[in-house]
């Protein structure tokens, strides 16, 4: 969730997101970051930085590494750099420079993967990055055309691409689940979620999430990738079953941009909010729902400094 200069919260909250198994979430703000725990909700690092804000933070599950991206009225880092920071020596380890705008970075233990206007660049994860024409990870992105994706699995050079089309009008969202089988999309209109097979590129399900055109601010599926999350603008949280979708009746009212995931158990979903607020919502399969915790994460502190 990048929030930067269009904050109306006075917070000064720039960026928040979950890592890669929703079990903590970064906060980039205006002068430094922290490190919250899920559930429960607990801080676990705050750094602060005099000379700056960082607009994207990304975490690499509970180690010690991150990696940064200033943004904000006065970044720590010029825009086209992404730093990784090791939060043991309390310092950057790793400068990528770059000759445009960083508008994305997502690490794996043995990958740095950036993107930029129009490429995305995949480097080993070492002291000195060495960029790379061929990898095992997984890449999802908007194709050339209109709504649609391309897979890429550059580990194996003489497959081409995989091109789904998902949607006929812009991409407005798109995930991987953890295992890297399923993709789910979202197209600027937000009215409809379709989740695709990665390996064949056929569609497995598709859900509506409404009628009226939504902005969809994030998608993402539970460990066992049997639900998934969706926020949007409207102001609710929707939960979709993807194998019993006679379960698919819970929403979930919520208030201003926000991201969500699913808690450490399958029947609740953590939300972080622009506003600096969290909830924890606990739900049944009747589609029944109940907000069971609410606090103000930029409120908490906490001594320890340590992320894992």
């Amino acid at each position: 969730m990048n929030i930067g200069r269009s904050n109306p919260h006075g917070n000064r909250l720039l960026f928040a997101g979950f890592n890669q198994d929703q079990g903590c979430f970064a906060c980039g703000m205006d002068k430094g970051f922290r490190v919250y725990n899920c559930d429960p909700l607990k801080e676990k690092v705050r750094q602060d930085f005099p000379d700056g804000g960082l607009a994207f933070v990304e975490m690499l599950f509970r180690c010690n590494y991150l990696a940064m991206v200033g943004g904000g009225t006065s970044p720590k880092y010029p825009t086209n750099r992404v730093v990784i920071w090791d939060d043991l020596k309390k310092d950057s380890v790793i400068t990528l420079e770059f000759n445009t705008h960083v508008l994305c970075v997502r690490l794996r233990r043995d990958r740095i993967v950036v993107v930029l206007e129009g490429v995305i660049k995949v480097y080993t994860f070492t002291q000195t990055p060495q960029q790379l024409h061929v990898n095992n990870s997984l890449l999802a992105f908007p194709g050339r055309k209109m709504g649609h994706v391309q897979l890429v699995d550059l580990a194996d050079t003489d497959k081409p691409p995989l091109d789904i089309a998902a949607h006929e009008t812009l991409l407005g969202c798109i995930a991987l689940n953890l295992q890297g089988t399923r993709l789910a999309t979202a197209s600027e209109r937000g009215t409809l979620i379709r989740v695709f097979d990665t390996k064949s590129g056929n569609m497995l399900y598709e859900f509506r999430r409404g009628t009226n055109t939504a902005q969809i601010y994030c998608i993402n599926f539970n460990a066992d990738s049997t639900m998934m999350c969706v926020a949007s603008d409207h102001g609710t949280i929707h939960i979709f079953a993807l194998e019993d979708q006679s379960l698919n009746k819970q929403s979930m009212p919520n208030g201003p941009q926000c991201v969500c995931a699913f808690g450490s158990e399958n029947n609740c979903i953590i939300v972080i909010c622009a506003d600096g607020n969290y909830y924890k919502f606990v739900f049944n399969q009747k589609g029944e729902c109940w907000r069971d915790i609410c606090a103000q994460f930029l409120e908490i502190t906490n001594d320890n400094n340590i992320i894992s």
